[in-house]
């Protein structure tokens, strides 16, 4: 049986099929706890731009993101994330397609939330190389829809061949790029002090332009007949009037209408031929809005993995783990390209942090997501670095960077519910009441936003609907004051440890025990779901075939 393959279902929908594919896990949303120690910002302001709410998650990537969809849905503006290529870096050993399947799966559930998080002008970037890519594209025509695709960026990863190479010498990586939605995606052109050589004329002024001709040409609609109100007469330098004529005598028209000639008239140039006089019109090299940006990246323009590790060596000796690290001046371009500045970025899969640091130097917001302890051995200094101006490394000089701003850095907090002695479901004793009204505001669906006045104001879904929680019994004392308290044209969720009495009597309250009411929501106590097969539940094996004896009468022993 073949572990992926694309199929076609019975409504005709083209999908990429694998092993476990209908297995959703189901997320417990998280909270986030910051631990204040490891946060870190700078002691003074460095200039009005300076942006202290980045945010650095160590935890699990997938538990990470279902944390953050409840505040961030819809508000960042660019993903750039680098997963493990499934070669070895995600598992001990790649065998016959089964971790090959995980790997799709476990990407699966992650895009699926990332395109959540996405403004609708947002766009998403992957690194991944030829192992996955191929796969890795269908999956995201599945998830964003093959119309948001945008591009296939080819990155020189590497500035020399491999000498060793059996077949071919590997020298690029894949950048697959999507919008969550094309019609609203923005990529922002290049710009560059260079004239390019087609602009090979100057004017009076010292500008460089070129010249194109003033008829339409070529485009299909270039008649008369298509376009009447385009076909007027011109006057030549001698006086003359000249038309629109193509050279099969057909009567043409020209690009620009009598309104736009009238305005634009110091930019039409005259040149006399065989044939008479002909109109061409300037574009200059100022007026160009840059230029589109191609889809092969060199290592000169972007750098390479050499540069990268050039980078991360000299802010860290140890660097054994990052094996294949991003040059500052790629995650730039990406940046340049799909964002402006004090907008957000994330990255879940950090890695050494450069995406942050790119981020931070150049004024956009960030998220960042990594499981690894390098998270507080790496991370956590290169940004303190970054911080303080000492980073004079990657884009620094360029950017003429001097430091400021900060980031939170926040842990996921323990699962909600654990088992005690007797194997039963109870609230962790590791949440206070604060923690345990947060986290049920996220399960429910509320924003969790305390009131200083109403303590049992504690999350609202709407403007007239609440949220209560309480380790305490309450008696029907306490739920008719409560119903009073609310009042009519609101209403409120009441979690509680117990409750005595019939709620149905205050139509304004809804009363539900606690942890009864929630422990069918999701999986609890599931911490890991990251790329390691170790990590994952092993599939049962299936039963043997029973061999049939003389006198087996069918029936089981």
């Amino acid at each position: 049986m073949p572990i992926s393959k694309v199929r076609m279902t019975k409504k005709q929908k083209l999908e990429l099929t694998w092993v476990g594919k209908e297995n959703r896990p189901r997320l417990e949303p998280r909270i986030l706890v910051e631990d204040t120690a490891t946060s870190y910002h700078a002691a003074t302001r460095v200039s009005e731009n300076d942006i202290f709410d980045n945010v650095l998650i160590h935890g699990d990537n997938l538990l990470a993101l279902k944390a953050l969809e409840a505040d961030y849905a819809g508000k960042v503006k660019c993903v750039f994330i680098d997963p493990p290529y499934n070669t070895g870096s995600a598992f001990t050993h790649y065998d016959d397609g089964l971790e090959h399947s995980i790997w799709l799966g476990l990407m699966r559930d992650r895009l699926e939330i990332l395109r959540r998080l996405l403004s609708d002008e947002g766009t998403l970037w992957i690194t991944i190389d030829d192992n996955e890519a191929h796969y890795l594209k269908v999956i995201c025509d599945e998830i964003f829809g093959r119309p948001n695709f945008i591009a296939n960026v080819i990155w020189e990863k590497s500035d020399s061949p491999k000498m060793d190479s059996r077949f071919f010498s590997s020298r690029h990586d894949h950048i697959l790029t999507y919008a969550k939605d094309i019609e609203a995606a923005k990529i922002t052109r290049l710009n560059t002090n260079e004239v390019a050589s087609h602009f090979n004329r100057t004017d009076e002024k010292g500008r460089y332009y070129y010249t194109k001709p003033l008829r339409a040409m070529g485009s299909g609609d270039d008649t008369r007949e298509a376009r009447p109100t385009m076909y007027f007469a011109l006057t030549a330098p001698d006086g003359s009037n000249v038309f629109p004529m193509r050279p099969d005598g057909v009567e043409g028209r020209w690009r620009w209408s009598p309104k736009k000639v009238e305005a634009e008239a110091e930019k039409i140039e005259w040149v006399k031929g065989r044939q008479g006089w002909s109109a061409y019109y300037r574009i200059y090299a100022d007026s160009s809005t840059g230029r589109p940006p191609e889809t092969i990246w060199t290592h000169a323009d972007v750098g390479s993995n050499r540069t990268s590790k050039i980078e991360i060596q000299a802010l860290f000796s140890d660097v054994e783990q990052f094996t294949t690290p991003k040059p500052e001046r790629l995650i730039q371009r990406i940046l340049e390209l799909s964002t402006k500045p004090n907008d957000l970025v994330l990255d879940s899969f950090a890695g050494s942090g450069t995406t942050g640091a790119v981020a931070h130097k150049m004024g956009r917001r960030w998220v960042m997501i990594e499981l690894g302890d390098h998270c507080t051995t790496h991370i956590v200094p290169r940004l303190r670095q970054v911080i303080d101006g000492n980073d004079q490394g990657g884009i620094s000089k360029a950017l003429d960077w001097k430091g400021g701003g900060g980031f939170r850095y926040y842990e996921l907090a323990p699962s909600l519910l654990e088992k005690d002695k007797w194997g039963r479901e109870v609230i962790s004793k590791d949440y206070d009441a604060a923690m345990l009204a947060q986290a049920l505001c996220k399960l429910e669906g509320f924003t969790y936003d305390p009131s200083d006045s109403v303590y049992w104001q504690q999350g609202h879904s709407s403007e007239a609907d609440f949220i209560y929680v309480t380790t305490q019994t309450l008696g029907p004392e306490e739920l008719a004051a409560l119903s009073e308290d609310v009042g009519e044209g609101r209403s409120l969720l009441i979690l509680c440890a117990a409750f005595r009495g019939k709620p149905e009597q205050w139509p304004n309250l809804t009363v539900r025990k606690i942890p009864n009411h929630i422990r069918s929501r999701c999986e609890w106590g599931h911490d890991d779901y990251s790329l390691n097969v170790a990590n994952l539940p092993q599939a049962e094996a299936a039963p043997k075939p029973r061999q049939s004896g003389l006198f087996d009468d069918g029936e089981g022993a």
